[in-house]
């Protein structure tokens, strides 16, 4: 193989993040942990409380981190915050603060990763404009290759939550644009809240359908027809939206309301980049056939147990041509920025 293999989905936690949150804001937080226990339900908490206590080494220490790296093929790792330090619920002050202190900690672990490792940052999109100073400040300042996202921002009181599609973050797409900076969009949590507390179905069906969704403003709105040289990254092979795209082409076609971009909905799907964490081979081939195989990068979700641990054999599996898997496992990643310093 002689294409660095870059994994662009993996997370690390960092306990002052928590730390400031229950200082600054501990009653958001207690509701915060509130809606998660009901959106989960008993069994998962039961079960995700352990799962992520063992996993602290992995998502704690860089020398651990880089042996299961070299275990798994990886040359070079793409970290992101986990999305549990999103924090919705805090104010703009506090945000800013938790985004700020979120860059400068993945800063400092892409430092001590020895080459090996590349970051992103946090942007809350429960605050427009606390996204956008904190895009500039992961980018700018901290040198980060760009953001990561949850699929939409509660509202506050009785404002409505922002979406993807919300006009406020339109200075947030540009300025993201004109950085060439990453934008990964993955979702923490389901809004259909208490249907799913069964069966872990808040993050088997919650996960697959926040993607759907959030795609679906991005693309129904007109965001990529206004910010073309975007480049959004989808967790989760982008839900179920790839393959699923005749329904929502159909809408484009009869209804008016749904007729607000320049092409139809599944044309959008090669202006966008997906990771590979289908979990089948199959499913692999569809998204591949669906978006492209330029539009598809590899993703395990380290270290969490709904990701793999194999991420490249995952590709070997879906048989895929030479130049696609070449593609996938590392040269669509070189070529957006992503390869060692």
């Amino acid at each position: 193989m002689t294409t660095a293999t870059v994994d662009v989905h993996a997370h690390a936690i960092f306990g002052p993040l928590q730390e400031y949150v229950l200082e600054a804001d501990p009653d958001g937080f207690q509701r915060h942990q509130e809606l998660d226990a009901r959106r989960n339900g008993a069994e998962s908490l039961k079960h995700s409380g352990p799962m992520v206590r063992d996993r602290i080494p992995q998502l704690t220490n860089i020398e651990r981190r880089i042996r299961d790296m070299d275990d798994a093929g990886v040359d070079i790792q793409l970290v992101s915050p986990s999305p549990n330090h999103y924090y919705p619920f805090l104010g703009p002050e506090h945000a800013t603060h938790i985004a700020r202190l979120a860059n400068t900690l993945i800063r400092e672990l892409v430092d001590a990763g020895r080459g090996r490792l590349l970051g992103l940052g946090l942007a809350p999109l429960q605050h427009p404009d606390v996204a956008l100073a904190a895009l500039n400040h992961a980018v700018v300042e901290c040198g980060l290759k760009g953001v990561e996202i949850s699929s939409f921002g509660p509202g506050a009181g009785a404002e409505h939550s922002v979406e993807l599609s919300d006009d406020r973050l339109e200075p947030f797409w540009a300025r993201a644009a004109e950085l060439n900076a990453i934008v990964f969009l993955h979702p923490f949590g389901c809004s259909l809240d208490e249907r799913l507390d069964r069966f872990y179905l808040a993050n088997t069906v919650g996960q697959p359908v926040e993607n759907a969704v959030a795609l679906s403003h991005l693309i129904f709105s007109g965001v990529l027809d206004r910010h073309p040289e975007l480049s959004l990254l989808a967790a989760h092979g982008g839900g179920y939206l790839p393959t699923f795209m005749g329904r929502s082409d159909h809408a484009w076609e009869v209804r008016p309301e749904a007729r607000r971009s320049a092409l139809k909905p599944s044309e959008y799907l090669s202006k966008l980049y997906f990771d590979s964490l289908v979990h089948t081979p199959e499913a692999l081939r569809a998204l591949v056939t669906a978006a492209g195989a330029d539009r598809v990068l590899m993703g395990s979700d380290y270290p969490f147990d709904m990701g793999v641990t194999d991420p490249i054999q995952r590709l070997t599996a879906a048989q895929l041509s030479g130049s696609d898997f070449e593609a996938i496992v590392g040269g669509n990643a070189a070529r957006l920025g992503l390869s060692a310093r």
